[in-house]
């Protein structure tokens, strides 16, 4: 017995003696995509071992959640992913996988608000002025967003359920040709994501209004938040972390919890994350599993008002 438990105790203790792969959902390049690889470079570095990333594109990131669920156990693929993990749980009860119960939140590490954009040539200076617009023509406005079900779409959508607006949703095939027809008038208002609004907002070629989070963005301090704006209630963040199959042994959650979390502690990440564009959020598991689930029952309410579904 003695002799059993210590050979397990040191099969643990050398977790990991071989490489990890980490799975992402989305295409290279995505900010989900960057900000993963930024974590897996560090990550392989303090834990001495590679880390080998997959992109595993479709379905709007279910695909690569599908194989992490799937996978053993034992702390060899992990999962990065974004808040659409939660936004297809909660639409999508035909996944095959239960993402409430197949996936074990591990850390998170960046939380990013939305940026609430117009055309320059929009009447509306404030979220006051939008909101003023959207109440005179009900169902007439639009908005865009990078397709179904993807964060900006549902930035949007929480924020006609808070304040109990309409407006017409247009989705687009990105966020890049969401924003060129929000520059060129086509649509009205835009919750785009920072690595497509704010360089738009930046360059003037587009007017923000205010940014979807709690507290101000890091990368845009001047400007104010929806809920200092006068819509109660209102947060929204683009968050990024990372997942094990259900199962995985505590000490190997620990080892990728702890070295991750110190990684972020660094200068160097924090001002990579700044030039991405991203808001550094560093959560440890017991905050990064909260912010998964009370999601998932959020966006449940928010999809059956709105009445979409992604199955």
């Amino acid at each position: 017995m003695a002799i059993t438990g210590l050979l397990v105790g040191a099969v643990n203790a050398a977790y990991p003696d071989k490489p990890i792969k980490m799975m992402i959902g989305y295409a290279p390049g995505s900010s989900t995509d960057i900000v993963g690889r930024m974590i897996a470079n560090d990550l392989s570095i303090a834990l001495k071992q590679p880390i080998v990333v997959e992109n595993r594109g479709g379905a709007a990131g279910s695909l690569a959640a599908e194989a992490v669920a799937k996978s053993a156990p034992d702390g060899y693929t992990i999962l990065f992913a974004q808040n659409g993990l939660a936004i297809n749980v909660a639409a999508n009860p035909k996944l095959p996988f239960n993402g409430q119960k197949d996936l074990l939140p591990v850390v998170g590490v960046a939380a990013t608000p939305h940026i609430l954009i117009v055309n320059n040539n929009s009447p509306a200076k404030t979220v006051a002025d939008l909101m003023a617009m959207l109440k005179a023509d009900p169902g007439k406005l639009s908005f865009g967003s990078s397709g179904i079900g993807n964060s900006d779409h549902m930035a949007g959508e929480l924020f006609l359920a808070t304040t109990g607006l309409q407006a017409i949703h247009v989705p687009y095939k990105g966020g890049s040709p969401a924003a060129t027809d929000l520059v060129g008038g086509q649509i009205d208002f835009y919750f785009a994501g920072m690595p497509v609004g704010l360089p738009l907002y930046k360059g003037d070629k587009a007017r923000a209004l205010a940014v979807t989070s709690k507290n101000r963005f890091s990368g845009a301090p001047e400007l104010i938040t929806i809920q200092e704006a006068g819509v109660k209630g209102y947060e929204m963040a683009l968050w990024q972390g990372m997942f094990v199959p259900a199962g995985t042994p505590q000490n190997i959650v620990k080892a990728l919890n702890n070295s991750t979390l110190k990684i972020l502690e660094t200068p160097e990440m924090k001002e990579r994350f700044q030039k991405a564009g991203v808001q550094i959020a560093p959560m440890d598991t017991k905050q990064f599993s909260e912010l998964y689930f009370s999601d998932i029952a959020r966006w449940k309410v928010v999809m059956e008002k709105a009445k979409i579904k992604l199955d």
